[in-house]
C-alpha cells in the first residue's frame, strides 16, 4: 500500500481520479504467495478478457507486496467480494485496521494459485506481464481456473465509497 501525506481528495480535484471515480464496479481481492509470504490486495480497476487463453488484466501498486508476489510466484487467485466483504476490502486496501493480519479475517483455503477466500466466485491466474502505466502497474493474468459461486450481491464502489447493496437477487 502506498502512504500520501495529502488527502487524495482535497482541492483541487484531480480530474482524472474524478473520472476514475466515476466509472465504478465490483470489487475483487487479489491474493498471491503461502503461509506467512502471502499478500493481498484490494482492486477495483480490472477487466476480463474472453479468448484462448482467457486473461483478467489489472491496475495494481506497482509497490504493494501483492505485485511483488504475483511476479515471484507466478501465480494468484482472483476472487470478487460480497456486499459483506466490506470489513474485508477495507484490511487488504489499508484503510482500516486488521490486527494479526488482513487474513485474519474471513476463511480461507490454500490452493497451488494461492489463498482463496472460501465461498466467493474466483479465478485461478498465472501470471504474464506487468509495466508501469501512470502510476499503477498493468498486469496481465491468464485464467487457469474459474470456480462459480451461486450469485450473490457484489461489493461495488463509485466516487470513493461502496455502494448501498441493492435489494433482491442483483440480477
Amino acid at each position: 500500500m502506498t502512504i500520501h501525506s495529502e488527502h487524495p481528495f482535497t482541492e483541487p480535484p484531480d480530474p482524472v481520479r474524478r473520472f476514475r471515480g466515476r466509472i465504478g464496479g465490483a470489487v475483487s481481492l487479489w491474493t498471491s504467495g503461502a503461509e506467512s509470504a502471502r499478500a493481498g490486495l484490494t482492486v477495483s480497476s480490472l477487466m476480463v478478457a474472453n479468448g484462448d487463453p482467457a486473461a483478467v488484466v489489472g491496475l495494481l501498486d506497482p509497490d504493494s507486496d501483492l505485485h511483488a508476489a504475483l511476479v515471484s510466484t507466478g501465480r494468484g487467485v482472483v476472487q470478487l467480494l460480497n456486499a459483506a466483504d466490506r470489513e474485508l476490502a477495507d484490511a487488504f486496501g489499508g484503510v482500516a485496521p486488521a490486527p494479526g493480519g488482513a487474513f485474519r479475517i474471513g476463511t480461507w483455503e490454500q490452493t497451488a494459485a494461492g489463498p482463496a477466500l472460501l465461498g466467493r466466485t474466483r479465478a485461478e491466474v498465472r501470471y504474464v506481464e506487468s509495466r508501469e502505466v501512470g502510476w499503477s502497474a498493468l498486469v496481465v493474468a491468464e485464467i487457469e481456473a474459474i470456480h462459480l459461486e451461486a450469485d450473490s450481491r457484489p461489493l461495488e464502489h463509485r466516487r470513493g465509497r461502496y455502494l448501498h447493496p441493492r435489494s433482491g437477487d442483483g440480477r
